[in-house]
């Protein structure tokens, strides 16, 4: 009896410590692995058999089952964007890290006219809508912004309305 107690627990310590974490995709893929590390804006982990640590962004993860105490901790909620009309639901992203494990789809690109009725901050926004809208269009809930140019055509005497520019050029990507 006593050797029967043993050999199941031996047994049971084997199985808890091969225990995998199941990382969730927002794009519907599950990773098996160990996560090491969950940061600010990224996971840590290495897959199943292997030594190398990996990284990837928290924005591309839905939810981590920690495979030792069976907890689910949830991570990013998944974007609907599905065409320009959800251009709102498109995040700009400012860090590279938080891209990490999402597909890069295109380089877009949104400006005001060089002539227009906006002030500076207006002009800002304006592209970033056009640069949101253009990302919606094809189905991409996230945009990394390379270059952000505002030209400004005021000159000495200073002016009004209509008279700066804003050039804003991004990355979109998808899950």
């Amino acid at each position: 009896m006593k050797r029967i107690i043993i050999t199941a627990a031996a047994v049971f310590c084997t199985l808890i410590s091969f225990a995998q974490d199941a990382i969730y995709m927002n794009n519907g893929k599950t990773i098996e692995g160990t996560v090491n590390k969950i940061g600010e804006h990224t996971i840590t982990f290495k897959y199943q058999n292997e030594d190398v640590e990996q990284v990837i962004g928290k924005y591309a993860v839905h939810h981590v089952i920690f495979g030792k105490s069976g907890r689910q901790q949830d991570i990013t909620p998944k974007l609907h964007v599905y065409s320009e009309a959800d251009w709102e639901n498109v995040m700009v992203v400012e860090n590279p890290d938080d891209i990490a494990g999402l597909v890069r789809v295109d380089e877009i690109r949104g400006k005001t006219a060089f002539i227009n009725l906006h002030t500076g901050a207006g002009s800002d926004n304006t592209a970033l809508r056009k640069l949101k809208k253009e990302a919606a269009a094809r189905g991409c809930a996230f945009i990394l912004i390379t270059s952000d140019k505002e030209i400004d055509r005021k000159g000495y005497q200073g002016g009004s309305f209509g008279q700066t520019q804003s050039i804003k050029r991004a990355v979109a990507y998808s899950y």
